[in-house]
């Protein structure tokens, strides 16, 4: 007797064409990536900044100097980045406008002000050969079994780690880009923080400040609390390029052997590069360093929660960030459950949330 076929269900004249289109889409998301980082290579956010903020796409070429032939491709490369939400538009008699927004006006550059840290180096790195290369790697490593812990596609296609000793040797420049981005990426929202958690350090006499780089956090904190002696702790290839301000202590060394000993530990956006287990060795060194809760100490951790209730685009948003976490390092996105959980493990007693910004949460947690 012949085997049975397996049937499928056909979809209807317009399901079919609706899949299509989808298809389409999700197929092409890169091109709308690959049109930010062209973008941010020309320098049009800068552009449309430096011409008052708006600009019509003839005003727009010339300020770029780009070839007059370019224009309508230019026009054509806008409309995406429109449609994506990246730069705004309307029309003025017939004249198509384009403005920044909120998201373009964080990848304007040459622009001095306290809560402005340009995005430019983030969009470069994540849309990098580098990235690009491993995530295209992703299908051979999930059929690849391994023995012991398991490594990044990053790690499996390129034979370094991100922010590791072996990524500056396999390409200096770029490694220079990640680290560039990491820090845009951290200190983006430092503002946001001091307005909405201003409490959150009152109180404090001193703070160590895990994986500060070069102290922007930790400064904020002292400018906004004076009171707080702050001292930042990372790598010592990140405390050497430092210049010391006499307002910030650094020191040089591991947060995964010890943590210099203070009032409060503060880890942002640090633990979601990091996988479990390695997420409670660092909790357990932060707990050693602190005093009990009823003598003031606890842990700042600010970090993704992901959260569904957030609504669809930060859903989103933070759920492609932990396919980046496994895509590019060792680490996840968690949602609050599983932060409970590591807290537990690491030996932590309590913890509440005191306040959720955007995608990400400000935890205190308690021995």
């Amino acid at each position: 007797m012949a085997s049975q076929v397996p049937t499928i269900e056909v979809p209807t004249d317009a399901e079919l064409l609706q899949a299509q289109a989808d298809l389409w889409r999700h197929s092409l998301y890169y091109l709308a990536s690959m049109g930010l980082r062209c973008a941010v290579q020309l320098g049009i956010p800068t552009a449309i900044h430096n011409l008052g903020g708006v600009t019509s796409l003839p005003d727009l070429l010339t300020a770029l100097s780009l070839p007059p032939s370019k224009q309508p491709f230019l026009g054509r490369l806008m409309r995406v980045l429109v449609t994506s939400g990246i730069f705004a538009a309307s029309n003025d008699s017939d004249v198509e406008i384009f403005r920044l927004n909120p998201l373009s006006s964080i990848l304007v550059d040459g622009v001095a002000a306290d809560d402005h840290h340009i995005q430019t180096s983030f969009v470069l790195a994540v849309t990098s050969p580098h990235y690009t290369e491993a995530a295209l790697g992703l299908a051979d490593w999930f059929k690849k079994d391994t023995l012991g812990p398991v490594s990044s596609p990053f790690e499996d296609v390129h034979g370094a780690a991100l922010f590791d000793d072996s990524m500056a040797l396999l390409d200096k420049e770029f490694d220079a880009l990640v680290n560039d981005a990491l820090a845009a990426h951290d200190n983006l929202g430092i503002g946001a923080i001091m307005r909405e958690c201003h409490a959150l350090f009152n109180g404090l006499e001193s703070l160590t400040d895990c994986c500060g780089g070069d102290g922007t956090t930790a400064r904020a904190i002292t400018k906004a609390h004076p009171h707080v002696q702050c001292t930042v702790l990372d790598l010592p290839k990140v405390i050497d390029k430092v210049q010391p301000d006499g307002v910030v202590n650094y020191v040089a060394g591991d947060l995964f052997h010890t943590v210099p000993k203070s009032q409060a530990v503060m880890l942002k956006l640090v633990l979601h590069h990091w996988s479990d287990e390695d997420c409670v060795k660092i909790l357990s060194q932060c707990r050693s360093a602190i005093p009990s809760r009823e003598e003031g100490g606890k842990v700042i951790i600010i970090d993704i929660v992901v959260e569904p209730s957030l609504g669809p685009i930060m859903f989103e948003a933070q759920i492609l960030m932990d396919l980046a976490m496994l895509v590019y390092t060792r680490g996840r996105q968690r949602n609050e459950n599983d932060w409970h959980e590591l807290f537990m493990k690491a030996g932590f007693t309590d913890y509440k949330i005191i306040k959720k910004l955007g995608a990400r949460a400000v935890f205190e947690v308690y021995k």
